[in-house]
């Protein structure tokens, strides 16, 4: 079976190419705080808290052929995010959901990676306020740009070369909860350049008792015995994740979500990783060592990425861009 080649197509088919657009959003479309403008004309105040401690949470949805991906459920996530860390968005629902339609909008972009967050902002200046989450002014940032993959249509046909952290554990849900999406990268950023030295391609971060959490930004799957399973704890709910959960439903195919030793990674028949921005990436090794007897992307995985976009470009769980919300720019 060959992989659908996404990628390619979002390039080249006319049903992703970019509409009529102001060039000066070209690159794409920023909004700070109060008002939109060109992305690479966006800036953050450097005493933001966001920027200075790492103090905020985020959401990332993708656009393809036009449509929202489950937006609804990446902004119901986002709420819960917000509420987890004690900020409070400056927008309802509705606003939010209007900001991000315009910003994928003024840049007319067909295919689009949308971001989106609420920081801690900027501190309060009286004496003895940090202890008092309602005295920062929390700040609402947000872009769109071009659809980005992590991994291109080569790399995720032949699967991706990936490792088990030996030098870095997931931040403790004690710590970090993890289901809510945050700025606190540091432990998978390092896990990816031990990736580098150990000529992989990215990697995969286990909990102190050498469970996996999940891997560099992406949730981490294995089929074993038969079964696709995923963890359950340590990890970000990922809607990526939902929807292959229910791709395996649609096609019969057993799924279970509970610990995974990483051990279980050596004898999985297949391995993929997913994320927004990678949708679908199946794994080929893990430490060094083929995954399975196939040798490269397993069968499965592929079935499952081919399903996602199909669904996806029919309309799968899509909400319709507004483009007509342009026209506040032009």
């Amino acid at each position: 079976m060959k992989l659908i080649r996404a990628q390619e197509r979002m390039f080249t088919h006319p049903d992703h190419a970019q509409l009529p657009h102001d060039p000066e959003y070209a690159f794409g479309t920023a909004f700070i705080v109060d008002h939109f403008c060109p992305l690479l004309e966006a800036s953050v105040p450097v005493i933001d808290v966001g920027f200075m401690h790492s103090d905020a949470v985020y959401d990332v949805v993708s656009v393809s052929r036009g449509m929202f991906f489950r937006l609804e459920e990446h902004q119901a996530r986002f709420a819960r995010a917000c509420e987890a860390i004690r900020v409070r968005n400056p927008f309802d629902r509705e606003r939010e959901a209007a900001i991000l339609h315009e910003l994928v909008a003024r840049a007319g972009l067909r295919d689009a990676y949308v971001w989106w967050t609420v920081t801690r902002g900027i501190p309060p200046m009286g004496r003895n306020e940090m202890v008092n989450a309602t005295k920062f002014d929390n700040r609402f940032y947000a872009f769109a740009t071009q659809f980005v993959f992590v991994f291109d249509d080569d790399q995720r046909a032949r699967g991706i070369d990936l490792i088990i952290s030996r030098e870095r554990i997931r931040i403790p849900p004690r710590a970090v909860d993890p289901k809510a999406k945050n700025f606190h990268w540091l432990d998978m950023q390092m896990a990816l350049f031990e990736a580098g030295d150990r000529g992989a391609e990215w990697a995969v971060l286990p909990d102190e008792e050498g469970y996996l959490t999940e891997a560099t930004g992406a949730n981490i799957f294995a089929i074993v015995d038969g079964t696709v399973v995923t963890p359950d704890s340590g990890c970000l709910e990922g809607l990526t994740r939902q929807s292959v959960l229910e791709l395996c439903g649609e096609l019969g195919i057993p799924t279970a979500c509970r610990r995974v030793h990483a051990d279980e990674l050596q004898n999985a028949r297949e391995v993929f990783m997913t994320t927004t921005a990678g949708s679908i990436m199946p794994v080929r090794s893990v430490d060094g060592h083929p995954v399975g007897a196939h040798g490269g992307a397993g069968e499965i995985s592929i079935q499952l990425h081919n399903l996602y976009w199909e669904k996806r470009w029919a309309g799968w769980h899509g909400t319709p861009v507004r483009y007509e919300l342009a026209g506040n720019a032009l």
